[in-house]
């Protein structure tokens, strides 16, 4: 694969995977969505789909690595490296372009939603502080990225680690290709069965980001957008769901190194 391929597949596939995944939570998020209120089961079982449809489309492309943290563990298991900037940079910038197009295929309940004082109370009023510092989290921010329950750091920390390294492991051991690069077929279908079984069993702490350009792309997004009274992007959260999940990625390809080699 060259590097303008991997680049390519890589903003087209995370471009896809969180139009799907951020879609779903989006439907069953806003007012005026037929969809609102359908609740966990079909967000998880949605951004599996999303995890499916996007391997499938781009494997052949870039071999569907999809999220930074696969990348880190199949370059700590095969010791290469050249290409890891290549697909970090093609993955943010299709998680950006996907969480943008949700905003175009909803945009209608954007703005119904974020108009609504049930929703956003007296907009006049002052922006409530958040923990960290600046204005809390606003009312659509988990369309684009995640967030805690309950804000412990070691905990939120640890739950990404733990279901990264469960995900990258899974693409380790039963998910490349013939050479090695990506997702097979057969991969793709059982990595987005081993996302649902994420999100279902892991996902209620934080909302199992195991991705960091999952977060990270959507958060600036939000961040830049000009919606009326979306509130804040959390940044002093948003180290969590990218250092947490590389850790887990490189956690992964550890465990892989030391019991499958």
């Amino acid at each position: 694969m060259s590097s303008s391929d991997i680049f390519i597949g890589e903003i087209i596939g995370t471009a896809v995977l969180i139009l799907l995944g951020g879609g779903v939570v989006a439907a069953v998020t806003l007012k005026q969505s037929k969809a609102r209120g359908a609740g966990w089961l079909a967000i998880t079982f949605g951004w599996g789909f999303a995890v499916l449809t996007a391997v499938y489309m781009t494997s052949a492309l870039s071999g569907a690595h999809l999220n930074p943290a696969v990348t880190l563990g199949i370059a700590i298991k095969d010791d290469s490296w050249s290409n890891v900037p290549v697909y970090w940079a093609g993955q943010v910038l299709g998680a950006m372009i996907g969480a943008a197009l949700v905003v175009v295929a909803y945009y209608g309940q954007f703005m119904s939603h974020l108009r609504d004082r049930e929703i956003v109370g007296d907009p006049s009023e002052k922006p409530i502080e958040g923990p960290h510092g600046g204005t809390k989290a606003g009312p659509v921010l988990g369309i684009f990225s995640t967030g805690p329950e309950i804000r412990v750091v070691w905990q939120n920390l640890a739950t990404e680690i733990l279901g990264t390294a469960i995900l990258v492991l899974a693409v380790l051991t039963q998910g490349l290709n013939a050479e090695g690069k990506g997702l097979g077929a057969l991969g793709a279908l059982i990595t987005a069965l081993v996302v649902v079984g994420i999100g279902l069993s892991l996902g209620g702490p934080t909302g199992y980001a195991i991705n960091p350009a999952r977060d990270l792309g959507p958060r600036i997004v939000h961040a830049l957008l000009p919606l009326p009274n979306k509130g804040g992007s959390d940044w002093g959260y948003a180290w969590i769901p990218v250092v947490g999940p590389l850790a887990g990625g490189a956690l992964a390809a550890g465990i892989y190194n030391l019991a499958f080699v």
